[in-house]
């Protein structure tokens, strides 16, 4: 399976990116930056939120009902009139709902790094989440996902990526470590203890800087 990063540098990744980075007049290479840095953040999250029973059952229940890929059949339809304030509604529903309170603190390091400020990133996400979820849902539906065994195999696959060539999966897997620093699985706290001072200085943002450049 490939990852999500492998995603982003696929031609569905590419019309996305452009997509995004029109819809909200965003620069795409800043875009494309963010998008790199949110997607297994969001996508650890949601891992996270899945471990349990009760989050495993209602993120299948969302992939196989409203989030279940068909948003990826029209992309051209999505982006070609502005995105409608539904998609952004449902996207602010879904960083809601996967990030909780560090949401905001998840924003703002991301717009640290990405040069952008947290308005932009969190418009930027709020467009991505509902495709991300669509992104979840079609591959759900491709790997015959029905138990939340099946749902964390493919959240993790699609963490780790199974490519094993090029410059990606080793971004890739350096993404995946210093997005949790601490190593105790909760990469959200670790991205939002940077920003709200949870006492890991410097390792992340530092990291995340040097990944990309800033």
């Amino acid at each position: 399976m490939a990852g999500i990063l492998d995603l982003l540098n696929s031609d569905l990744g590419k019309t996305i990116i452009s997509g995004v980075s029109g819809s909200t007049g965003t620069d795409q290479n800043k875009t494309s930056s963010v998008l790199t840095m949110a997607l297994p953040v969001l996508m650890k999250a949601m891992e996270r939120n899945a471990s349990t029973p009760e989050g495993a059952q209602g993120l299948m229940g969302a992939l196989s009902g409203k989030h279940d890929g068909s948003i990826l059949d029209n992309l051209s339809g999505l982006f070609g009139g502005g995105v409608d304030d539904d998609v952004k509604t449902d996207g602010s529903k879904i960083l809601g709902h996967v990030l909780g309170s560090k949401q905001q603190g998840v924003e703002k390091i991301i717009g640290e790094k990405s040069g952008l400020d947290i308005g932009s990133v969190g418009n930027i996400l709020k467009v991505a989440a509902p495709i991300l979820m669509g992104v979840l849902g079609k591959q759900s539906r491709q790997n015959n996902v029905s138990s939340a065994g099946d749902l964390s195999g493919l959240l993790g696959g699609l963490l780790g990526g199974a490519s094993n060539t090029g410059a990606v999966t080793k971004e890739q897997t350096f993404l995946e470590k210093i997005l949790d620093s601490d190593g105790d699985g909760s990469v959200i706290d670790d991205v939002a203890g940077m920003v709200l001072g949870g006492g890991k200085k410097g390792g992340l943002g530092g990291l995340l800087g040097g990944l990309f450049g800033k």
